[in-house]
């Protein structure tokens, strides 16, 4: 017995050491079976899942409680992003977070409540300390909800390290059914310069998957030369749910040698939006779908691990090589795709090579591009490779390039707009145009002077435009003059076709009441039980202002008893 109790100690001690995250210290923050829609590290639009999002029976107000014993170190509630989100730091370092609440428990509620009336202001952000909210394990702490960027009801719960790193809820012990393997569902071969070749072609090549009766793949055998790469789409689903979901682990193999390795893990939200290189982001933006490139090029994630050339396959001439890849989900289902290559040079005719302009981009240094009233300001590191970029200005419209390229960080955009009348100036914004009808979709804009500009990520093509329309607000669940002693909220509906909502404000009587805005629905909430409002007669005043200053007023009267 006592050796079966010192094996047991001993492999204990291994398997921490092995991942050195405490097991089952964290509970679950929902008192339902924990059924998730979407996983950690997922590819999403600009950025990976930094946690779980677990389903709540498309239900809102369900119990969202504490993993672990700890205080509230951080209270933000935004109209984006997470909506109303709870941060809780553990006494072992690390930090829970929970996202898209509906609201937080009376004494939470009642402590921002506070802030926001004093600061007179919907987002806040809080940082309470150690002695102000207290949680222990299992108690009650929000209600789930669908607040802020959600696109339906759920938790997002995330576990952060003392860096603030995201890390895989799943790696603490958390406890997700999944018995199927990962979903493969294409393969391509990238020739990754002018003097490689795929099955006689210098261009990416969509290579035919064939499902074996084992559940794992194989492709056509493929003949290439030079220096080239693979890319898959996969993807995971859990028990319980019809989700496709991210998978966690993706490793490579070159004739049996390890060469490749994706492990999502850990990440730091620096790093986030270098999904836009790993993934092939030209494919994205034209077809909506998630390569996720196999070798390494100018790439920083910490996600793909060091590995043997990063990844890039030198095939040569009459030598034949067995690629395989393994993909695994966190329970270690597994699937494999087997790739026969068959090394053979062949002269490339047409060879793809990069549209030659004027203007060149040289990643590691800065360039200023000017033609007429507008300039671009790109800074060293904004893009990750060097390459030729489209640049025109015809008519107060900037052609600049196409969204195909990844960035790295923001750039400027500059409109010189002396030319206008004074009466006009302060009714123009910079817009990206979007869409086939090329759609004005306003991006934030500051004026100096004469110098309107606009920081983005995204190339494409961007005009000024003109907003001279007013938002509109309308009541949505009452009328002027109407007794409202039985209501629970006020609610009212603001929108603006142009520019968009910039801010908003509401009085009763001369004195500041809170509003929540949800953008997704346009409309404007107060709640009766914060008990802003007197009895008898009310005159409500909400003020609505876009983005360039275009503004509305709506009044008023309602009852209370």
């Amino acid at each position: 017995m006592r050796l079966i109790l010192y094996l047991f100690l001993v492999s204990s001690i291994i398997t921490y050491s092995q991942n050195n995250y405490p097991q089952y210290y964290f509970g679950s923050p929902l008192e339902i079976p924990l059924i998730l829609a979407g996983n950690f590290g997922e590819l999403r639009s600009n950025h990976f899942h930094s946690g779980l999002d677990i389903k709540t029976q498309q239900r809102e107000g369900l119990n969202v409680i504490a993993a672990a014993d700890g205080f509230v170190s951080r209270i933000k509630l935004s109209h984006f992003g997470f909506g109303k989100a709870l941060y809780i730091m553990h006494p072992n370092g690390y930090t829970t977070v929970y996202g898209h609440l509906q609201q937080f428990s009376p004494e939470i509620e009642a402590y921002i409540k506070k802030q926001q009336y004093e600061k007179e202001t919907f987002e806040i952000e809080l940082f309470p300390n150690a002695e102000t909210l207290p949680v222990t394990k299992g108690s009650l702490v929000a209600y789930s909800g669908n607040t802020g960027g959600s696109g339906g009801p759920h938790l997002h719960y995330e576990i952060r390290d003392k860096d603030e790193r995201p890390m895989n809820p799943m790696l603490f012990g958390l406890d997700i059914k999944d018995s199927s393997k990962p979903i493969v569902s294409t393969i391509y071969a990238f020739p990754l310069d002018e003097n490689a070749s795929v099955n006689k072609l210098n261009s990416k090549q969509k290579l035919r998957l064939i499902p074996l009766k084992s559940g794992d793949y194989t492709t056509e055998s493929i003949e290439a030369f030079g220096n080239i790469g693979f890319g898959i789409e996969t993807t995971d689903r859990q028990d319980l749910a019809a989700n496709s979901n991210g998978v966690f682990n993706i490793q490579t193999y070159l004739n049996g040698n390890q060469n490749f390795e994706v492990d999502f893990s850990v990440f730091s939200f620096d790093e986030s939006g270098c999904i836009n290189q790993y993934i092939d982001y030209e494919h994205y933006t034209t077809k909506r779908e998630r390569i996720q490139k196999l070798f390494k090029k100018n790439n920083p994630l910490s996600i793909l691990k060091p590995t043997l050339n990063d990844g890039i396959i030198s095939i040569n001439d009459s030598v034949s090589s067995i690629y395989k890849i393994r993909v695994s989900d966190f329970k270690n289902n597994e699937s494999f795709v087997y790739i026969n290559i068959k090394g053979k040079k062949t002269l490339v005719t047409n060879p793809v090579k990069p549209k030659i302009t004027p203007y060149y981009i040289t990643a590691s240094q800065s360039t200023n591009l000017k033609s007429g009233n507008v300039s671009v300001d790109f800074y060293p590191d904004t893009f990750y490779e060097n390459f030729y970029i489209d640049f025109d200005v015809k008519n107060d419209t900037l052609t600049l390039h196409e969204d195909i390229v990844p960035t790295r960080k923001n750039f400027t955009i500059n409109y010189d707009i002396s030319s206008y009348r004074d009466v006009d100036k302060n009714k123009l914004y910079i817009a990206r145009l979007v869409g086939y009808k090329k759609y004005p979709l306003y991006s934030s804009t500051k004026r100096n002077g004469n110098i309107l500009s606009t920081s983005t990520k995204t190339l494409g093509t961007y005009a000024l435009a003109t907003d001279t329309v007013s938002p509109t607000i309308t009541a949505i669940n009452f009328k002027d003059g109407q007794w409202l002693s039985n209501y629970r909220f006020l609610k009212i509906k603001i929108d603006d076709a142009l520019s968009g909502i910039s801010n908003y404000r509401a009085t009763v009587n001369g004195k500041w009441i809170l509003m929540e805005y949800d953008y997704k629905t346009d409309t404007l909430t107060h709640d009766f039980n914060d008990n802003a409002i007197s009895e008898g007669k009310n005159n409500l005043k909400v003020i609505v202002t876009d983005n360039v200053g275009n503004s509305a007023t709506f009044e008023a009267v309602f009852y209370r008893k």
